[in-house]
């Protein structure tokens, strides 16, 4: 099924020519409406005449983060305030938040967008969406929950916490679908067996799980603990939200990005570069039809790659592969580059560990140091002391054979590490404080 039949098909020369006309159009309106932007492309010697091929998309400069904070509160709208009808903003909590503000137009893409998404799924208006993303200034909840609406679906607004509810609500409500992080549909199906509930035994047979980086053995233990098919959706404030990519159900092999709606490159996260299709990157997306708030080249510090090969179902779209982890948070351990997500995969494969962990970073006079603490499964925890140690060593060996990496290992008892509803934070970096 395929939402916007006209547009996630396009023959790719025809996509490619819609893209480079957006993007000439939206070059020439944050040149002269954003004075940050005016600043950016005549430092660069770069006007917006010069954009004559999708390739002079290099040509321009990037936005990071920082210029978003640096233009705190509403410096790169380029509407006035009068047009803005929504306002979202992230949390702030590695420096001021960034703030995004929406038209009505915008609002009315981005619940295409989010529908789209759904559609690839495999839901329709038939279908009950039980929608445990944040809501408020999050952009999770709403952009979710507008899409469902434009789908014609049933939506669930519970947001996210209080889990004995939500178990309520799954159990009586009967959802079809259910959007929300993938740590916590493990944490859900975890505390509804603790209940004694059959979570198997829900009508839920899809999940839209996104907002962390997460492995393919975390999506198999989730389709086996909840009966359902877990597919991935990709998105973040600054770009619009949820709803950037997504994965289809037919593929189930990286994210369909929107390409109508958004270019993306993939860049050397140190030179800048941009790297070949198929090779690891940082992504990098430039906004085609935003009005209140478009991007030029935003550096999102997600590690991915990009993919051209057809899909089957019928989507001419470029995919993106899973986030492998952040070009921010990866972390460099004896000169050593590590991505949390590549930890969780040794983890997944050793059999009786559970999917919950967290990576201690320390510093040991003038070395690096990297403890591991992972859950083991009720069974395992019986075992004899042996045995665990035993395990302890294999995952050990495993991270410094696959990874290079020397990590001390500790093994606890179930369900003793903190559990989180929102994104999980497996790192803890002592180095720093």
């Amino acid at each position: 099924m395929i939402f916007n039949e006209e547009f996630e098909t396009l023959p790719r020369e025809a996509l490619e020519a819609l893209q480079l006309k957006r993007l000439q159009q939206v070059a020439q309106r944050v040149y002269h409406t954003v004075g940050f932007y005016k600043k950016a492309f005549d430092e660069a010697g770069v006007t917006p005449d010069d954009i004559q091929s999708l390739e002079d998309i290099r040509k321009l400069p990037f936005t990071t983060k920082q210029d978003l904070r640096d233009n705190y509160p509403f410096g790169l709208f380029s509407v006035p305030m009068s047009s803005i009808v929504r306002l979202h903003a992230s949390s702030g909590t590695t420096g001021k938040a960034t703030v995004v503000g929406y038209t009505k137009r915008d609002i009315d893409t981005w619940s295409r967008l989010m529908a789209r998404s759904f559609v690839a799924a495999g839901l329709t208006k038939n279908d009950i969406i039980h929608n445990a993303y944040g809501y408020g200034l999050f952009t999770g909840g709403l952009g979710a929950h507008y899409g469902a609406e434009m789908l014609g679906a049933s939506v669930v607004p519970i947001s996210g916490g209080n889990t004995k509810r939500q178990l309520m609500i799954l159990q009586d409500f009967g959802p079809t679908a259910i959007c929300c992080t993938p740590s916590y549909a493990l944490y859900l199906a975890e505390q509804g067996d603790e209940l004694g509930i059959d979570m198997r035994s829900l009508k839920l047979r899809t999940g839209v799980l996104g907002a962390e980086p997460w492995s393919e053995k975390m999506r198999q233990e989730i389709e086996a603990k909840l009966n359902i098919t877990a597919l991935d959706i990709y998105g973040l404030s600054e770009v619009i939200g949820p709803g950037v990519a997504m994965e289809c159900a037919e593929g189930k092999n990286g994210l369909h990005v929107f390409e109508d709606h958004f270019i993306v490159e993939t860049i050397d996260p140190v030179t800048g570069n941009v790297v070949p299709n198929g090779q690891a990157g940082e992504l990098v997306f430039t906004t085609l039809t935003k009005e209140a708030f478009p991007l030029i080249r935003y550096r999102t510090r997600d590690m991915s790659r990009l993919m051209k090969e057809p899909c089957r179902c019928g989507r001419t779209l470029t995919r993106m592969a899973r986030i492998s982890g952040r070009s921010d948070d990866m972390l460099i351990i004896r000169g050593v580059n590590v991505f949390p997500s590549q930890i969780e995969q040794v983890l997944l494969d050793i059999e009786g560990l559970e999917p919950h962990y967290e990576l201690i970073v320390d510093r040991d006079g003038t070395l690096d140091t990297l403890e591991i603490r992972v859950e083991v499964s009720e069974a395992m925890f019986s075992d004899e002391v042996r045995t665990l140690q035993n395990v302890e060593r294999r995952i050990a060996k495993d991270v410094k054979d696959y990874l290079g990496v020397t990590a001390a290992v500790k093994l606890v008892e179930p369900k003793s590490l903190q559990r989180f509803e929102g994104k999980a934070q497996r790192v803890v970096d002592k180095r720093s404080i």
